[in-house]
């Protein structure tokens, strides 16, 4: 017998968290659905009116998110699966970018999960059983330009999640890392951005944009992601990475036989 589960979702109001949420409630299950604007959350709860309950959340206020957590333990009496998302992208060179630009992007991306992540696993310890879903991207693995910032928080988050993975071993609580390619979750266009006024970084910087106007326009569609994830929370031995999209295990391979091919021709 199905026993249904209850999800705690967040940057749920749109692209993987919305299709994530939509994924969990078909299949049964109940779910936290949080975001800092819950107003597309709110007209999907009356689908699921007893299955959805939907919270305005900043990830980078660390004590609202642990008094959502506390809220949706009490009303839920479990969490078991966390689905760590909220998060967004910011485009610009190394050299350009701004300080405060940078520390944005570490403290919604990084330091978000690690609040959400801190908050929920005390409870998926004490019971020995949970399921830690954490988004970063392909980013996370293989670095492009002008993605300095956004990869520097994926690639954060990785290791992160990799040594958390190691510290659950035999506690019952498991992780995956969720490394997506192109979807179409909108995200190009939500991005942050510095602006280019060196050369070579604005000539360069054209050739960056037709590259991911290229691959936006083979966008997959994210909700073949959702029943991806799902399938990994029916599995009784989910992976620690999963690489979502055609292509996504070529690219990330390459670039971690790069590595090794640098680390052998170099061995002293």
């Amino acid at each position: 017998m199905q026993v249904n589960k209850v999800w705690f979702i967040t940057g749920a109001s749109r692209g993987f968290g919305f299709e994530f949420s939509k994924a969990a409630l078909e299949n049964g299950d109940f779910v936290v659905a949080t975001a800092r604007n819950i107003e597309s959350l709110i007209e999907l709860s009356k689908s699921y009116p007893a299955t959805l309950l939907p919270m305005e959340l900043d990830v980078t206020d660390r004590k609202q998110v642990f008094d959502c957590v506390n809220i949706a333990i009490n009303y839920y009496k479990r969490i078991d699966i966390l689905v760590s998302n909220a998060g967004f992208g910011h485009f610009g060179s190394v050299e350009e970018m701004k300080e405060e630009e940078m520390r944005k992007q570490m403290e919604i991306n990084f330091f978000g999960s690690f609040n959400i992540i801190q908050a929920v696993l005390p409870l998926m310890r004490q019971r020995k059983s949970g399921h830690i879903f954490q988004v970063t991207s392909m980013g996370g693995m293989a670095t492009f330009m002008f993605n300095g910032a956004y990869s520097a928080t994926k690639w954060a988050l990785e290791g992160l999640c990799e040594t958390l993975a190691k510290e659950m071993e035999g506690t019952g609580v498991k992780v995956t890392i969720i490394e997506p390619g192109a979807f179409g979750t909108n995200f190009i266009n939500a991005v942050g951005f510095t602006p280019f006024n060196i050369e070579p970084y604005a000539t360069r910087y054209k050739e960056f944009m037709k590259m991911s106007e290229n691959m936006m326009s083979a966008a997959e569609n994210p909700k073949d992601a959702a029943q991806q994830v799902l399938n990994v929370v029916l599995s009784e031995n989910p992976p620690l990475r999963l690489a979502l999209g055609h292509g996504i295990s070529d690219v990330l391979i390459k670039a971690s036989k790069e590595r090794i091919e640098v680390w052998e021709e170099n061995e002293r």
